[in-house]
């Protein structure tokens, strides 16, 4: 929605801009007397104003880097509830500023990216997951061990996360690329929720779509549930944690300032 209001503001503001520059204002400017000052009106005041830092905002959030607020634990322990992130809008492409058009290809995903999406369930809504499979990897999950295309990705323990003092913490290796995750070692009792999505699943990824889970493995809504991304719904890939507020103690969280998101 911000994106459409954005480009509906950029555009308004742009022509009646123009039209000032082109036919208005040098009309306006001949029929006031000589000396007098320039007086185009509150609306034509305001474009001029500010359709240089609407159509710059437009420009950057378009094709540049994008904000995002993480707001729910899937990611965890990479990304955190409250971290505002910055996504980087051109690794996958140029694409249209609002729906699905790309006009320049720059790259694909990579195994390991963290990437914001929009929800093939719903396309109005942003999620963000880690790239587990590209088009045609056959995924396999089990006893909380991924394998892609016959590659077991290594999983190294790094003790209880103190976040909830149950789920293990553990590096895992994906494809080469280093990672921390956390996994449920059982189900608690009654709490019918806490395991989001299978256990043991097989899938190969069709042509043109990315299978995506998230980091907090049996926490997390993802491709397991929902099945792939199409290409057409990628956003970018996020990079740095800007800024991160934590929502329990009601305050930023500064050690998180900066960090880069891996």
């Amino acid at each position: 929605m911000f994106a459409w209001i954005l480009t509906i503001l950029s555009a308004l503001t742009g022509l009646v801009w123009l039209a000032d520059k082109l036919w208005l204002g040098p009309r306006r400017r001949a029929r006031q007397e000589p000396g007098s000052e320039d007086q185009p009106g509150v609306v034509i005041d305001f474009c001029i104003s500010f359709f240089p830092v609407i159509f710059a905002v437009f420009l950057v959030r378009s094709f540049v880097v994008e904000p995002f607020r993480i707001p729910s634990g899937s990611m965890i322990p990479t990304l955190h509830i409250g971290d505002f992130i910055l996504v980087n809008k051109f690794t996958y492409g140029l694409r249209c500023p609002v729906g699905s058009c790309k006009f320049v290809n720059i790259g694909e995903p990579k195994h390991g990216d963290v990437v914001v999406f929009r929800w093939p369930m719903d396309p109005s809504t942003d999620f963000i997951k880690r790239t587990i499979g590209l088009p045609g990897d056959h995924i396999h999950y089990q006893d909380k061990r991924l394998t892609v295309d016959n590659q077991s990705a290594d999983l190294e323990p790094d003790g209880i996360y103190a976040g909830d003092g149950f789920s293990r913490r553990m590096h895992e290796t994906l494809m080469g690329v280093k990672h921390d995750i956390l996994v449920s070692p059982t189900e608690i009792e009654g709490r019918s929720d806490w395991m989001l999505s299978p256990d043991l699943f097989d899938y190969d990824v069709p042509a043109g779509d990315y299978f995506m889970m998230g980091d907090n493995r049996d926490s997390s809504y993802d491709s397991r549930g929902w099945g792939p991304v199409p290409e057409a719904n990628l956003k970018g890939r996020a990079f740095i944690v800007w800024m991160s507020w934590d929502v329990e103690r009601l305050r930023p969280d500064f050690s998180r300032f900066g960090k880069l998101i891996r």
